[in-house]
């Protein structure tokens, strides 16, 4: 059971290494947040995966305060981007 999960911890880190060369290499704004995002996914399931290898399911309630948290910041830089500043009511120009 042990392997299964350092098996898994180890594709997660594969997975974030690509995640975070496409950040740095994409061509667009929205590759790049897309990759961010997709940061931020393995953030979480690495922290699950962690806290149920060390047997402290702990990380777990941190991996998903870390989920809203990217959430709320992938909805502020989508209406950045959209309207030009987060203090508008959403109206376009």
């Amino acid at each position: 059971m042990t392997y299964v999960f350092l098996a898994g911890l180890l594709a997660v880190l594969v997975g974030l290494a690509l995640f975070i060369a496409r950040a740095l290499k994409g061509p667009t704004i929205f590759d790049r947040l897309v990759a961010a995002n997709s940061v931020g996914v393995a953030a979480i399931v690495f922290l699950a995966l962690f806290g149920f290898f060390t047997g402290r399911p702990e990380f777990l309630d941190i991996g998903l305060t870390y989920a809203l948290l990217n959430i709320v910041g992938v909805f502020a830089v989508l209406k950045f981007f959209r309207y030009g500043g987060l203090g508008s009511a959403g109206e376009e120009p």
